[in-house]
């Protein structure tokens, strides 16, 4: 069993930087679909992407032909193709650590942590071939450094990202990349209450503009829920919710997910009513242009064992599904879902890493196939100590 302390290590070293109505579900239905065996990857610090033809698309921040991680398509039976090893230095990245992005063409995208002509983290592109271009090397500088999270496209194929580092203060940037290369600073975190150090990537919504968290900043010094909203004269920050550690939780390195209806849900990592503080899952909610944050559920948890990744909403039935990266009975992770009826949330906790070959710390997210399973990764266990890609049917 891994303590409290060991997560905390593991988690400071990843950045470089039970409530009541609970259900607990030991499924039968989880399975090992590939364990990781360090020339295929090592590591995976999020989840997948998956096709139509249920080809699912990943990064690991380790292993590969140089041990700088890779990217791989892997189908649901557990054959795994590397599509592209990193090699780090000027001309390529170093360590991938947030979710990629497929445009029309099948050309993937995607943020590595370090790496690149300054070592502070690239922005690439990945054809279906595994043809890879280096589409920005981050200065280190006002550009922005280290990027954690992934991207999301427009509809003209333009990319938004985050960085944890650099800008005009060194707390973080909000940037636009074109499919050319072209990088633009739409947002420079100025280090106090705008929100601090941004882990998550953004959302974006139809009229164009970005919603996002910080993990540190704002008045408490917990984390920000923030928009950008564009205009003619540039782009313009304002603060959704400041964190303040009591029952809302704090610490939110989870992105933000819409449901049809235009509300935003997310994570905490640690903070809240649940027994162990571990973290939060709360739904922001839009009322004549006012914005009100509520608690759907306290984790029980401890410490910074909560959701790290982005939530799955199923939209047609409402469930909200996620993982946890260091709790549950081996403080391993777990994969819950959680069941809206009547007002109140249920949790119900879908698997429990056990820390060993099933696998271990899981800082994923979801994702779901047309048959119902649920697909996601595991940073450490499995057959080879490496990591697994796992598969739970709720």
């Amino acid at each position: 069993m891994k303590s409290e302390s060991s997560c905390k290590i593991l988690l400071a070293s990843v950045l470089a930087l039970a409530s009541f109505g609970a259900q607990h579900l030991h499924a039968q239905t989880f399975s090992v679909v590939h364990s990781f065996a360090g020339s295929d990857g090592s590591g995976p610090l999020t989840g997948l992407i998956i096709n139509n033809k249920g080809v699912m698309y990943g990064v690991t921040s380790g292993g590969g032909l140089h041990n700088q991680g890779v990217v791989f398509k892997a189908n649901t039976s557990g054959k795994e193709i590397v599509l592209h090893s990193f090699a780090g230095g000027a001309n390529d990245g170093a360590s991938p650590e947030g979710r990629l992005v497929m445009d029309g063409a099948g050309n993937v995208y995607g943020t590595t942590n370090a790496g690149g002509a300054s070592g502070s983290g690239t922005v690439f592109k990945l054809t279906p071939t595994g043809v890879e271009t280096v589409l920005y090397s981050f200065a280190g500088g006002a550009d922005g450094a280290n990027p954690v999270a992934g991207l999301v496209r427009d509809k003209a194929g333009n990319l938004y990202g985050t960085t944890t580092a650099g800008g005009t203060s060194g707390a973080g940037t909000i940037f636009e990349i074109t499919t050319a290369g072209k990088h633009e600073v739409l947002y420079s975190f100025g280090g106090g209450t705008d929100g601090t150090v941004p882990v998550a990537g953004v959302t974006l919504d139809a009229t164009g503009s970005l919603y996002g968290a910080t993990s540190t900043g704002g008045s408490s010094g917990y984390g920000t829920i923030f928009k950008l909203t564009p205009s003619q004269s540039g782009w313009t920050e304002s603060i959704l919710y400041e964190f303040q550690m009591q029952n809302d939780g704090g610490t939110p390195y989870a992105g933000l997910t819409f449901d049809r209806a235009g509300n935003l849900y997310g994570a905490a990592t640690e903070g809240g009513a649940g027994s162990g503080g571990g973290g939060t899952i709360f739904e922001l909610s839009q009322s004549g242009g006012k914005w009100t944050f509520s608690v759907l559920y306290g984790l029980a948890g401890w410490g910074i064992s909560g959701a790290f990744r982005n939530l799955l909403f199923d939209s047609a039935s409402g469930v909200i599904y996620g993982t946890t990266h260091c709790d549950g009975a081996s403080s391993a992770g777990t994969v819950y879902m959680l069941t809206p009826s009547g007002g109140t949330w249920t949790y119900t906790e879908l698997y429990t890493f056990t820390g060993g070959t099933d696998g271990l710390y899981s800082f994923s997210n979801l994702v779901i196939d047309a048959k119902g399973n649920l697909y996601g990764t595991t940073n450490e266990g499995g057959a080879n100590g490496q990591g697994v890609i796992f598969r739970v049917t709720p």
